[in-house]
């Protein structure tokens, strides 16, 4: 049977108070909507519908090409709002797949249970229940006598009696598509609401002599929908222990899974720790038997294996094996650690790389610069990359000792063995094997006497310091 799903998304969310779309609200990163998206796809293998209305401009930018749209202009109820999908759903499908936009814990499991339920179901129907003492506001699934189901009530509608029922309707529905796309239009108005609720579709099944068939869900909290920031924080704390319950059965160890936050997308090697208070973001993956942490951020970066990042951030960067950084170390977008690299504490590169070996103590910043292996970049370097309106590179070669306190005035290359003296201003490019110091800095030799530079260039370098290095900054 061919099956598609039909994703409900139009309403503003009134109970989240904000002017942006409930489902545009993030969850570990990630819009509510790409939580139905993902499973939708992941059930049928092929784009959802997704009902859009408040707010429909920014869904659809959000969502992108994962789906098709349908626009429901006036937000007149959950039965009116699967009206609007039937121009482009009927007679594409043996089965239609109903669910929200807001519940981003369903599993693509649970909803497989649903669809196979419906598979074998003679009715139109298969709806998913729940069993709760905490009906959250859920419509109640009403039986009669015999355990057979014969209609659902909303929370606002229901009699003191059927307030006290605990099965409760999830929103979650397989339909026979030939019979919803007959029926979803006669739907009657709620008099009340004035809206089109979807669920008095059972009803109308049964008034027809139709079974209506569920499914329970096994784990409660899978059903939880979000329509407070209240709701979304729990969601969050449930999504979280999921996540680092599957990350520790793949044997990651995780020293204290309530301050260890990881995204979804993130992947993560076998014996790797992770300390507290770590924030693994975005599309990061990080190799085995790493040290993480503590109180670290690692946001859509890329972290070899032996690797170790202790109270830092890493962000858009790249870590080779055996490599680290920390304490209090920033690598910026465009980083990257070649093997064995070390980048010490107060420490920051941006579009830089050190080389393999290559070691960076302490209180340093490199910006657009490349660093060789083996170098050593000394206490205080600065690369001053920025004039103003330009950057510029930076090249230190291969066994390079940069001196503590340097300033590097970009563009500038400083040669594979060469060295700085402690508080060098380095503004023309220093020969292999060659020792330079001073302010500006000139080879050994030369400072006291005049020796390899001329008159001409000494001026020049002295105007160049005084106009503070060509207005160049680290940045």
């Amino acid at each position: 049977m061919k099956l598609v799903s039909l994703i409900l998304a139009a309403g503003q969310g009134t109970r989240m108070k904000s002017d942006v779309p409930k489902v545009l609200h993030t969850l570990l990163g990630r819009p509510l909507i790409a939580y139905a998206i993902e499973t939708a796809r992941a059930l049928t293998g092929v784009p959802p519908v997704i009902v859009v209305g408040y707010g429909a401009e920014a869904v659809q930018r959000a969502a992108g090409d994962q789906a098709i749209y349908v626009l429901q202009v006036e937000q007149r109820g959950t039965g009116h709002a699967v009206l609007q999908a039937r121009g482009v759903l009927a007679g594409q499908s043996d089965l239609v797949l109903v669910m929200y936009a807001d519940m981003p814990l369903l599993t693509v499991e649970t909803l497989q249970r649903l669809v196979c339920r419906q598979q074998e179901n003679p009715g139109p129907i298969t709806l998913l229940t729940l069993w709760d003492d905490n009906p959250r506001g859920f419509g109640r699934v009403i039986r009669n006598g015999s355990g057979a189901v014969v209609q659902i009530v909303e929370e606002a509608d229901a009699t003191p009696e059927q307030l006290a029922v605990r099965e409760l309707n999830a929103g979650v529905y397989c339909f026979d598509a030939c019979w919803l796309w007959a029926n979803v239009a006669n739907i009657p108005l709620n008099p009340v609401k004035q809206e089109y609720y979807l669920t008095d579709l059972i009803a109308m099944a049964v008034a027809q002599g139709e079974r209506v068939d569920t499914v329970t869900v096994a784990d409660p909290t899978e059903a939880l929908g979000i329509n407070t920031r209240v709701h979304l924080a729990e969601a969050g704390r449930l999504l979280r222990q999921r996540i680092n319950e599957r990350w520790m059965l793949e044997g990651v160890t995780i020293e204290d899974p309530a301050t260890t936050y990881i995204e979804p997308e993130v992947i993560i090697g076998r014996d790797t720790l992770i300390l507290p208070n770590t924030y693994l973001r975005g599309r990061t993956t990080i190799g085995s038997r790493c040290i993480i942490g503590p109180n670290t951020i690692i946001e859509d970066s890329s972290i070899g294996d032996q690797c170790r990042v202790t109270a830092s951030v890493v962000e858009g960067a790249v870590m080779e094996d055996d490599s680290d950084v920390g304490p209090f170390g920033h690598l910026r977008k465009g980083a990257r650690l070649c093997r064995g690299a070390h980048m010490g504490n107060f420490g920051e590169i941006k579009n830089a790389t050190l080389g393999p070996g290559a070691k960076m103590g302490h209180f340093s910043y490199l910006g657009d610069t490349e660093v060789g292996a083996g170098a050593n970049i000394g206490a205080g370097t600065v690369t001053c990359n920025y004039d103003g309106v330009r950057k510029h590179k930076t090249f230190i070669g291969a066994g390079a000792f940069i001196g503590s306190g340097t300033m590097l005035v970009a563009p500038v290359r400083v040669g594979d063995g060469a060295k700085t003296g402690a508080g060098s201003v380095v503004t023309r490019d220093v020969p292999d094997g060659t020792l330079v110091y001073g302010v500006p800095a000139r080879p050994h030799g030369s400072v006291a006497g005049g020796g390899e530079q001329t008159k001409q260039e000494n001026e020049a370098d002295d105007r160049t310091m005084v106009a503070g290095a060509s207005g160049k900054i680290g940045h």
